[in-house]
């Protein structure tokens, strides 16, 4: 199994930070990135073998790659997304299928969340598809809400849910086993040749309309985390990240 990180998109709501870095490479603690988080976080599972799904200012990571490696002792592949402006991140997914036969734990590139998480995944393995999943949170209408069945399989994922109706919130943290690898690229290219702006969890729920099951797996009560799309969240981030 290896790691994965999707760090390709411009996240325009962070500007000025973001105007020459993309996402992942904002710092939310001394000397410390969103990416480095993530990197510690797997590292520290002992998957040390990470692609890197890039594309907005690419080169700050590709310029930091070595440096990342020797400090979290991994091993880096970047993939490249060059439609990352334009399209959204069920591309940036579907482009790093060819490392999908190796069975990953991908994590999205602006979540700052603790290593408990990865922990959470990997004990909870069976699923072709694993989801993380916060219960405890108060939902609103930006989070990435699930339903789930009686057995707790994904049935619905979306951010247009009513909070109401929600089992909880995707926190961008999931494992797709090697034998999910063919299903979920093609569920994944079907998303975006519908519509190029679709979300990756689109693909997710493309894969469990064509018969596949989602687990999920809750990360437990009162877990700090967060997903950094603005300058409140930043915030959030940095106050959480100096605990991990």
């Amino acid at each position: 199994m290896i790691g994965m990180v999707l760090a390709a998109g411009a996240g325009r709501r962070l500007r000025p930070y973001t105007d020459t870095l993309p996402k992942a490479l904002i710092p939310v603690a001394d000397d410390t990135t969103i990416l480095d988080i993530a990197l510690a976080n797997l590292a520290a599972v002992d998957l040390r073998d990470v692609v890197i799904v890039v594309g907005y200012a690419a080169g700050a990571v590709e310029e930091r790659q070595a440096s990342l490696e020797k400090r979290h002792g991994v091993t880096l592949t970047l993939v490249h997304n060059d439609k990352a402006e334009i399209w959204n991140n069920a591309f940036s997914l579907w482009l790093a299928r060819d490392h999908f036969s190796e069975g990953m734990l991908m994590v999205n590139g602006d979540t700052v969340h603790p290593v408990s998480v990865e922990k959470t995944l990997l004990g909870s393995r069976g699923p072709d598809i694993l989801l993380a999943l916060d219960t405890d949170k108060p939902l609103a209408e930006e989070e990435m809400k699930v339903q789930v069945d009686a057995a707790h399989g994904l049935t619905k994922i979306t951010k247009l849910m009513d909070p109401a109706t929600a089992y909880g919130e995707y926190i961008g943290a999931s494992i797709v086993e090697a034998s999910a690898a063919d299903a979920l690229s093609e569920a994944l290219e079907a998303t975006f040749e519908r519509d190029p702006d679709l979300y990756y969890e689109d693909g997710f729920q493309e894969f469990v309309d064509r018969g596949g099951f989602i687990g999920t797996a809750p990360i437990g009560e009162q877990v700090p985390w967060v997903e950094v799309d603005d300058h409140r969240d930043l915030a959030r981030a940095q106050e959480i990240a100096c605990h991990y």
